[in-house]
């Protein structure tokens, strides 16, 4: 089994280095802060099983700081979970339409769940938003996305997770990063190992932050000295408040709002412009005001038969925590809902048959062998693939709004 360590850390033979990532990446935002680690240069190295694999781990852990303490109470029990690589390893067939992500994200049972614990810690979440300036909802909101409240943060335990990952996982460099600010986390005295438990990908806690992520954004809400993203709702609050604090959150703006477009609006366009050039060309908030944005964007996630969006500096903040259009326009629409204000007016085009990943990788390749350049044809719509998309739109004189249907897929068939 080829394992990485960089080069000249260890003496000899010891040379490490990868994990996992979300799908539906937004077409704007760039690097998503949760995967803010250090990969080095990296060599291959043979191992015959994992506890080989684990006892060359725990002399490079030793060499980076690791306490001989920390090493023996939690590295040295460290399971291969095979569960975990099956999860790592699977893909869903049909690729998710948005409407059925936020059906579940923005359930009446998360907004009536969300409001009852606004109510319950309403004095924290509005003291992390006095500190950081997020709205007390927002924070509401991700904690519910992120871990339904706290109900289903997962049951792994963290170091079993990264150090399969780092054996045998798809990206074996950033986990085995991940499993070494694990390490430092424990070491530190923030939990213990046996209480440091997340999804199989490692994310942790009620915040369902990465390792990496806890070291640079978690934070001491209620000064007991410790970071406890698991057990303190202060600590809880205050994490995720910073973490969009420092992702460039401006107070007193909204995320966005949902907006008609004109019937002879441009779907090619991307650029982000002002409020005020968005509605020179046509572009009206529903139910109110366009808010006062000096860079916005206007999105189209299902296309230009499904609802339409302006959205500013704080999407893009929500992005960095999770770099998926359905995720922070989940996130955006739970606060608001949170906060009694409504939700989305327009109807979704729920008659649209989903792509599988299959089709969208037939796509592709379609689309590369037109001449578009949409990239490796990898099933995932990322950005390469929607501006291939909408430039042969606009050369078919359909409206090049990116969104990828069965109709266009047959239209690029080849005859």
């Amino acid at each position: 089994m080829p394992l990485l360590f960089p080069r000249g850390v260890l003496a000899g033979s010891l040379l490490g280095l990868t994990l996992v990532g979300l799908p539906a990446a937004a077409d704007s935002v760039g690097q998503n802060l949760m995967t803010e680690v250090d990969t080095q240069a990296a060599e291959a190295v043979h191992y015959d099983d994992f506890r080989q694999w684990r006892e060359a781990f725990r002399h490079y852990a030793a060499s980076q700081g690791i306490s001989e303490r920390t090493l023996s109470q939690a590295l040295d029990s460290a399971r291969y979970r095979e569960r975990v690589i099956e999860l790592d390893r699977y893909q869903p067939e049909f690729v998710r339409p948005i409407w059925g992500y936020l059906d579940s994200a923005v359930s009446s049972t998360r907004i009536n769940n969300g409001r009852e614990k606004f109510i319950e810690h309403r004095e924290t979440a509005k003291q992390m938003e006095q500190r950081y300036g997020v709205p007390a909802e927002t924070i509401v909101a991700i904690w519910g996305i992120e871990s339904n409240y706290g109900s289903n943060f997962g049951n792994f335990s963290a170091i079993d997770a990264f150090a399969t990952l780092a054996y045998d996982g798809r990206r074996r460099d950033f986990a085995r990063g991940e499993l070494l600010a694990a390490l430092r986390i424990i070491d530190r005295g923030d939990i213990t190992a046996s209480e440091m438990v997340g999804s199989w990908a490692g994310a942790m806690g009620h915040t369902q932050f990465i390792p990496s992520s806890f070291e640079a954004y978690a934070v001491d809400g209620d000064g007991d000295g410790r970071r406890d993203i698991w057990g303190s709702m202060a600590d809880v609050m205050a994490s995720t408040a910073n973490y969009l604090a420092k992702a460039g959150w401006q107070p007193g703006q909204p995320w966005g709002t949902e907006v008609a477009l004109p019937d002879d609006f441009d779907y090619a366009q991307t650029e982000r412009l002002s409020s005020d050039a968005w509605a020179s060309q046509g572009v009206r908030a529903i139910g109110g005001e366009l808010p006062r944005f000096d860079s916005a964007a206007v999105i189209v996630p299902a296309g230009a038969d499904g609802p339409a969006f302006m959205v500013g500096p704080n999407f893009r903040a929500i992005l960095r925590y999770n770099n998926a259009t359905s995720y922070a326009l989940a996130v955006g629409t739970l606060s608001d809902a949170i906060a009694g204000r409504e939700g989305i007016q327009q109807s979704w085009p729920r008659e649209q048959a989903p792509l599988t990943r299959d089709d969208v990788r037939k796509l592709q390749r379609q689309l590369n062998a037109a001449g578009y350049s949409a990239g490796s044809a990898d099933g995932i719509m990322g950005p390469n693939t929607r501006r291939a998309l909408r430039a042969f739109q606009r050369d078919q004189d359909l409206t090049p709004d990116g969104f990828a249907t069965q109709a266009l897929l047959e239209r690029l068939q080849p005859n």
